[in-house]
């Protein structure tokens, strides 16, 4: 599919995308432009593809969006390599993954080629907001949401897609340290037969209330137990968890409907597997979490996600008391992990799996 441009009449002037991009943070910082496809069933599907300014997207007070909350998303970035060239990280697996979002939220799937074709368009023509700081990259949001105008319970028949992007820094304020987690006793991100596999923003939306208790104890996240038992360690608002313990094994959860397949999550088992350690995928009880914490068995825990990378949690509070994981900083695996998916996805490292695709 071609895709029409629509000149910029009045691009950021480069002395201001500069100043924006020395320090960007994380999520405030957008580039200029941003693409749209748009889907009609009854015009036989994509269309219209575009690329032009950022600028708000008009939508009928009766957009399907706004009152059934047809919604997905993905995250990815694109990473800036020693020759100067952009190159993007396994961003085929974002596009299953988001028509696997697109399946479960009764939306059109959007040809994979055609997803890509959009990510790479926006970036090449963003690529001067790339950060020049330590671990910058440009943090690429695709996203799709019902636009039909229609109040009745029924999945819609127009879609809109759309790439934006963002400068970013670092996810976490102050850099990479180890983050403190509240578990969440009186609330669940997902259940079975949920939307807990697929992105979409409701997930997320449902995290908001105990995310806010999490920082109300002083905590950076927080961790969901599973909805039947609230035993079992699920995954974080936003990231997914890896507990290394002494005798050379790996314990994640197992994707089983309620936790997100985290593209990270899967690399960093091939990369903890090329270590020589044994990775499990199988359930990990916060009793268990906190026995092996406190007798040793536990070396490190690893929260794992596209916009934090790889993340050592230090300490687990509830209100049954605080745990310490190892030493409560930056451990051996946490940092040899981060610093090697990193090198990866920067260029730095040899890329052996063929995950890095060159814009």
């Amino acid at each position: 599919m071609n895709f029409e441009t629509i000149p910029h009449p009045s691009p950021t002037p480069a002395d201001e995308r500069e100043a924006a991009i020395a320090d960007p943070g994380f999520g405030k910082v957008f580039t200029d432009h941003m693409v749209t496809i748009d889907y009609d069933e009854d015009k036989g599907g994509w269309h219209n593809a575009r690329i032009g300014p950022r600028e708000p997207i008009a939508l009928d007070p009766a957009a399907s969006v706004l009152h059934y909350a047809q919604e997905i998303f993905e995250g990815m970035k694109a990473y800036k390599h020693p020759d100067g060239s952009l190159a993007l990280f396994r961003p085929e697996a974002n596009a299953r993954r988001f028509n696997e979002s697109a399946r479960r939220m009764a939306m059109p799937e959007i040809p994979e080629d055609l997803f890509l074709d959009a990510v790479k368009l926006a970036v090449k023509t963003d690529a001067d907001w790339m950060p020049p700081v330590e671990g910058g990259s440009l943090y690429i949001r695709p996203f799709m949401f019902a636009s039909e105008a229609f109040l009745g319970v029924r999945p819609a028949k127009q879609y809109k897609f759309v790439v934006i992007l963002v400068s970013s820094g670092n996810y976490f304020k102050g850099g990479v340290n180890p983050v403190k987690i509240w578990v969440s006793q009186d609330y669940v991100r997902a259940a079975p037969g949920g939307t807990g596999a697929a992105k979409t923003g409701g997930n997320y939306a449902a995290s908001l209330v105990p995310q806010a208790e999490a920082i109300e104890h002083g905590c950076d996240q927080v961790v969901f137990l599973d909805a039947v038992e609230k035993k079992w360690i699920e995954e974080l608002g936003g990231m997914n968890l890896f507990f290394v313990r002494k005798d050379g094994s790996v314990i994640t959860p197992p994707l089983t409907g309620t936790i997100l397949p985290g593209i990270t999550r899967d690399s960093l088992i091939a990369m903890l597997t090329e270590e020589g350690l044994e990775v499990r995928e199988e359930p990990y009880s916060i009793a268990q979490w906190r026995e092996e914490a406190e007798s040793g068995e536990l070396l490190e825990t690893l929260a794992c996600g596209t916009a934090a990378v790889v993340t050592p949690v230090g300490t687990v509070a509830s209100p049954a008391g605080e745990f310490t994981i190892g030493t409560g900083g930056i451990d051996q695996m946490a940092q040899k992990m981060r610093e090697k998916l990193t090198g990866v996805q920067n260029g730095a490292v040899e890329d052996r799996h063929g995950w890095v695709v060159r814009v």
